[in-house]
């Protein structure tokens, strides 16, 4: 993998990572969100509501990723965040994902948070599930049927967990 520049995502940002963002979600593989999602709500969701959000870019400034961290959880529940992370098609395979899930944890630890938590895995996305166990995660349940995948029907999600102090 190429060096990667991790920046703040901005509007443009946004606007260059949306095509990654509408064909991630519109698979229906890993994903939980509306595939008619609008713009607007996809930035809101991506950009707004969570504590930071991070592009991967490489050499040339051509976005090949993007990532978001907030809190899991309100009040009491808040010093354990989430990530959720996207890699664009032609990046794939390429140690994207691994590159934000390292920044991602020590962005979250320079934000006070004391663990990282990932509420849905889908299990049948098998390079996330084992990028995520190598990278120090643990699997500490599974809910059964908890995704409708757009080509397996019904298949169980994972929730992973790492302390980060």
């Amino acid at each position: 993998m190429t060096s990667l520049t991790f920046t703040p995502m901005s509007d443009d940002d946004f606007a260059s990572f949306w095509p990654t963002f509408q064909a991630v979600v519109a698979a229906q593989e890993t994903y939980a969100i509306d595939p008619a999602i609008s713009f607007e709500a996809a930035r809101k969701l991506w950009c707004v509501t969570p504590h930071a959000s991070f592009t991967a870019k490489d050499e040339s400034g051509q976005l090949l990723g993007a990532y978001y961290l907030k809190a899991n959880a309100a009040g009491p529940g808040d010093h354990i965040c989430n990530c959720g992370y996207m890699v664009s098609p032609a990046a794939r395979g390429r140690g994207v994902a691994r590159a934000m899930c390292e920044h991602s944890q020590q962005q979250a630890r320079e934000l006070g948070f004391i663990a990282m938590q990932y509420n849905a895995v889908v299990a049948t996305n098998e390079i996330a599930v084992a990028l995520w166990l190598k990278l120090g995660f643990s699997i500490v349940g599974t809910v059964p049927n908890a995704y409708r995948h757009a080509r397996l029907g019904l298949v169980d999600a994972h929730v992973m967990y790492k302390a980060l102090k």
